[in-house]
């Protein structure tokens, strides 16, 4: 008892371990998850908005210095005019507009409150400092408080640059922008997460129980509770693992209570004849029985160990089956002449209870592939039981038909038969109707069961039709042998 909740407590540890893992791994998942959105997506959305939104301003930097400058320069438009394009592209852009000449002075400015006055010139000012890029972050040679992102286009005349487009827009500006699709990001993260915990549930219920489930029922298993049955009905695989262990615990249930059986059957076929050699021995040492009487009880004793050998031959022939180490010596052979040569060995019992075999052959000879040793045990098994249960006067038919590639062997008698409800239960090992432990004390009830274990061995069937008061008939199958000519090489299979 003590063993079996110590298995218990292990498995519940295993399973608790497994399942806390899990979780662990989930919530890790997360966590790692969450911080590489907020660093590496933060920086990756950070230059995303960098880069999206210079090239922005720059397309309209290039556009104002392409149009509204040069139409200012054709005296096309007013300054007037080229103030209030810029005021109007100001609004739109939410940024600031300068118009600058190559050496830093400001032309033109729209007007955005969020950043303060330009001054006249822009000291220092080197757009060679933006080397290869067309934009940069910073205050702009000191000119504003705050960080700004600045894109600067040429204005070009007669091939030569005569000044500049600059732009500048807040870089608070840019860090909402990314803010925002972080935020996206966040939200998309989370349902992904819920949706991955909704999975994480769903596996619980559908996946982890059950095999929980399946877990427990080992261990009853292993405890010899074989009557335990696990409550799963899926239709899924663990479903059927689940179906698959209720039907072998069915099986190991019913083996081990054919074992019980099969130990009580044992002791008791074993216990009489040991009982009566003992007492009989017994008695011839102390006298009971006198001299001129000990050789018929010597006799009784020989009969009884003959039994013992025979049983335990029986058992040694069952076992051997069972093991899957018999060996079957195949040949070629005429079944006809082997049916004859058994029932031959019956004539003297048949002429002391006045019973006749008659033989009912298909033709003159019938060949069969099959192990003539072990089938020869067949048929005197068959007979040996039609005649132990057949009345006086009656007849017993052995006959022989072929259909099919096979050899059909039938042993039929006129007998008490068997009963209906016993009939499954023959091929049990030491089974034994009522009917037939009032007739045959001798019998060891694994005559049948030898049969059966022969004629599977051969991958062959044998089937019984039987009517109480009536009758019964063994039918077996053989192979046939197709061209009915013995051959000389034997098979072992």
């Amino acid at each position: 008892m003590g063993h079996r909740i110590q298995i218990r407590g292990e498995g519940l540890n295993m399973k608790t371990t497994l399942y806390l893992k899990l979780l662990f791994t989930y919530i890790i998942f997360g966590l790692v998850s969450f911080i590489s959105i907020a660093s590496l997506g933060s920086c990756l959305a950070q230059n995303y908005v960098e880069d999206s939104t210079a090239d922005r301003l720059y397309k309209e930097a290039a556009y104002i210095a392409s149009n509204y400058t040069k139409q200012y320069e054709q005296n096309r438009i007013t300054l007037r005019d080229l103030r209030d394009q810029l005021d109007a592209i100001d609004i739109y852009l939410n940024s600031s507009i300068w118009i600058m000449d190559r050496q830093g002075h400001i032309l033109v400015q729209s007007e955005v409150s969020s950043l303060s006055d330009a001054p006249e010139l822009i000291e220092e000012f080197d757009p060679t400092d933006m080397g290869h890029s067309y934009y940069c972050i910073g205050d702009f040679y000191g000119h504003f408080s705050s960080d700004v992102l600045t894109v600067l286009s040429p204005i070009s005349s007669n091939m030569k640059t005569t000044g500049y487009v600059v732009i500048h827009t807040q870089a608070s500006n840019l860090i909402r922008e990314r803010d925002r699709i972080l935020n996206i990001t966040y939200i998309c993260f989370l349902v992904i997460y819920i949706l991955s915990l909704m999975f994480l549930l769903f596996f619980h219920c559908f996946v982890y129980l059950p095999l929980q489930k399946i877990n427990l029922a080992v261990q009853e298993y292993s405890s010899g509770n074989f009557s335990y049955r696990i409550p799963v009905e899926s239709n899924d695989e663990i479903g059927t693992l689940a179906a698959a262990l209720n039907y072998m615990a069915v099986g190991m249930g019913n083996a081990d209570e054919y074992q019980k059986k099969f130990i009580a059957n044992i002791s008791h076929d074993f216990r009489s004849p040991l009982t009566s050699i003992k007492g009989y021995v017994e008695a011839i040492l102390d006298g009971t029985i006198p001299p001129q009487l000990q050789e018929k009880y010597l006799n009784i004793v020989l009969f009884e160990t003959d039994r013992l050998n025979k049983l335990t031959s029986g058992l040694l022939t069952l076992n051997s089956y069972d093991s899957k180490s018999s060996y079957l010596e195949k040949t070629d052979f005429d079944i006809q002449a082997v049916i004859k040569n058994t029932a031959a060995a019956f004539e003297g019992i048949c002429t002391q209870k006045r019973i006749s075999i008659e033989l009912v052959f298909s033709g003159r000879t019938l060949y069969v592939h099959a192990d003539m040793g072990k089938i020869q045990q067949v048929l005197y098994n068959l007979i040996d039981n039609a005649i132990k249960f057949s009345h006086h006067n009656s007849t017993i038919y052995v006959e022989t038909t072929e259909k099919n590639e096979k050899v059909f062997v039938s042993v039929k008698d006129t007998g008490i038969g068997i009963p209906r409800d016993s009939i499954p239960k023959i091929w049990e090992r030491f089974y034994k109707t009522d009917l037939s432990r009032g007739r045959d004390k001798k019998g060891s009830g694994l005559g049948l069961a030898i049969t059966k274990e022969i004629i599977q061995a051969h991958n062959e069937n044998i089937n019984v039709i039987s009517t109480e008061g009536i009758g019964t008939e063994f039918i077996f199958s053989l192979p046939k042998v197709k061209d009915s000519r013995p051959r000389s090489t034997e098979n072992r299979q």
